[in-house]
């Protein structure tokens, strides 16, 4: 079997394996032909047992392997990170220091893989100084070849090592271009590297000596010694560093940390160092005291150089009574626990309109990075209200848009909602409007005239709009769209408001296009209950829609993986007392801190 169908049919069992599995595990082969590997039948892999029975360490690896822990980000490329478990060259701690390890980067969003290597001995290899290596630089190159299927960044490959691994992970940041194996040319430089209580030199004095000896042999010459402490190799193409180590570490003397830390900063490469009082070694993501704290302090990190994207806040815009006071905010940091923000009092009071009133605020973020916000200003009026904010506090001069003044015959103009379009970087506003006369096949007595439709229009700069024009026709009285973008295609979310035979339910309909034409609206995805105002979310390819549930004064939510089929979820989220309609939105977690600063 050649190695491009070998990577093909590597890609697509694990395209379907995505398909179905997050933060589950799948071991895949790493070789279809070991290179250097010597025949011996009598050497194999094993357990080390602890005294409970345990298996916490693999010895004797032959046949080196990837672990497979994929996270499910929407279809979105994502960070990966290859594991390198510590044991002084001579086990593997694949569960502390490995399968852990793993679960720890899925829970922030980072696909893991954990490297199974090849320990080095001359019972199985022609050169045990490379073999370790070899595994390394083929476990970088199997994952750049399958970023696509596996939806990721190949520009966000990582490597992370613990103890030994430490070392062969350095080896991999400092020696990627060193030719151990024939390969192709997919690069095995890694991304960045994370480097946990690493053993980084050879050198007598503060080597780890039983990592030395099974790497190097009993008697290593000097420029094998030098070769390898690898403090004497960076340059100024060695990867982005972070290093973690505990002062008191009797196995791994802090000393090589500090070491490759200056060699990192001689020669320009962005790096960062944790040095812990104590902790010892080994103590994997953390035992006791402040060490416990370097799993945040590598997300951090990870954060600051854009390896993986900043921690997000839920923010919700919503009115109160009737509106009178204006816009409320609360967060949340997970989407189920609501809180109001500045004791639930108003942020904007409304100035514009027939009524002045601020029902249903839309917010959103713009290309622009203001955010702008429409409004319903009346019950009877032909327009809505806008303001846009840098920082959700200090807002511009509220502004009129007459968006259904040429018809003379519009009722109302409600819950208006905006959507920023990436491609043609204008925005779309789009509302309910009832205009007398129209669509007459679906007016009812009990609907009390009313009988709206979706209406939108579309602006670059909030002072030129252009022509209004219908947006959505169900065939039936609609109100309350909010519009999403799933992959390459929308979806809207809407309320059919018949009353007779009542509905006041939420559907959803899908498009090819923002401005439509979308499909046939779907059956109720809501329960026997009234529910209005529907905002939507994807949290972790979760999607969530929250509504009003006015009838029983409360808030209600539902949720879904497909969009079609989907679960209550009332029961689990909370959000202050009396809110009413209102929208959801996301800002970064160093946004809302500095929102929180200015209040």
């Amino acid at each position: 079997m050649n190695k491009g169908i070998k990577v093909l049919i590597i890609g697509l069992s694990l395209v379907l394996f995505t398909q179905t599995t997050t933060s589950q595990s799948k071991e895949i082969s790493l070789w279809e032909k070991i290179p250097g590997t010597k025949k011996n039948d009598s050497y194999k892999e094993e357990f080390r047992l602890d005294s409970n029975g345990k298996a916490n360490a693999i010895r004797k690896v032959t046949e080196p392997t990837l672990k497979v822990f994929l996270v499910d980000n929407n279809n979105l490329e994502n960070t990966a990170v290859i594991i390198c478990p510590g044991g002084g060259y001579s086990v593997l701690s694949h569960d502390k220091e490995g399968d852990k390890i793993a679960e720890w980067l899925n829970a922030i969003g980072i696909s893991a893989f954990v490297l199974k290597y090849r320990l080095p001995s001359d019972a199985i290899m022609e050169d045990k100084t490379i073999g370790p290596l070899q595994d390394a630089q083929e476990a970088i190159r199997t994952v750049k070849r399958n970023a696509k299927n596996w939806n990721l960044d190949p520009n966000k490959i990582g490597i992370i090592g613990f103890s030994a691994g430490g070392h062969l992970a350095s080896t991999a940041a400092t020696h990627y271009n060193d030719k151990v194996y024939a390969s192709d040319e997919t690069s095995a430089r890694p991304d960045f590297s994370m480097l946990i209580y690493p053993v980084i030199s050879m050198e007598d004095g503060i080597t780890h000596n039983g990592s030395k000896e099974n790497l190097l042999g009993k008697d290593p010459s000097s420029e094998l010694i030098e070769k390898y402490s690898n403090e004497k190799q960076v340059n100024k193409n060695t990867p982005p560093t972070i290093l973690i180590h505990a002062t008191d570490d009797k196995s791994v003397p802090v000393e090589n940390s500090i070491n490759y830390y200056l060699a990192l900063k001689k020669h320009n490469v962005p790096t960062e160092m944790h040095i812990y009082e104590n902790g010892g070694h080994g103590f994997g993501l953390g035992r006791f005291g402040t060490h416990l704290n370097w799993p945040k302090a590598c997300e951090n990190w990870l954060i600051a150089n854009k390896f993986i994207p900043e921690k997000e806040i839920y923010m919700f815009s919503y009115f109160k009574g009737n509106g009178e006071d204006g816009l409320h905010l609360a967060y949340s940091e997970d989407g189920y626990t609501w809180k109001s923000i500045k004791n639930d009092t108003s942020f904007l009071t409304p100035q514009v309109g027939k009524d002045k009133l601020m029902r249903d605020p839309c917010i959103i973020k713009g290309g622009d990075g203001l955010y702008h916000m429409v409004w319903t200003v009346s019950w009877t009026d032909k327009g809505i209200g806008y303001a846009n904010s840098k920082d959700l506090i200090n807002w511009s001069e509220q502004q009129f848009i007459p968006v259904m003044e040429h018809e003379s015959g519009t009722r109302n103009t409600w819950a208006p909602e905006i959507t920023y379009d990436e491609n043609s970087k204008e925005y779309i506003i789009y509302w309910a409007s009832t205009i007398r006369g129209h669509f007459p096949e679906t007016q009812v007595k009990e609907d009390d005239g009313y009988n709206h439709r979706m209406y939108y229009t579309t602006t670059k700069d909030f002072k030129t709009f252009s022509k209004t024009k219908l947006l959505y026709e169900p065939g039936f009285n609609v109100i309350d769209a909010t519009i999403q973008k799933q992959g390459n295609k929308f979806v809207m979310f809407l309320k059919d408001e018949t009353k007779k035979p009542a509905q006041k339910n939420i559907k959803i309909a899908f498009s090819n296009n923002l401005i439509g034409p979308y499909t046939k609206a779907s059956v109720p995805i809501t329960g026997d209950y009234w529910a209005e105002g529907p905002t939507v979310i994807n949290i972790d390819g979760n999607w969530i829609v929250y509504f009003d549930k006015y009838k029983d004064h409360t808030y209600g939510a539902i949720q879904s993986k497909d969009l079609n089929t989907w679960e209550d979820i009332s029961n689990k989220i909370e959000f202050p007392k009396g809110t009413r309609h209102g929208s959801v939105f996301k800002i970064s977690l160093s946004e809302f801190k500095s929102f929180q600063s200015k209040l």
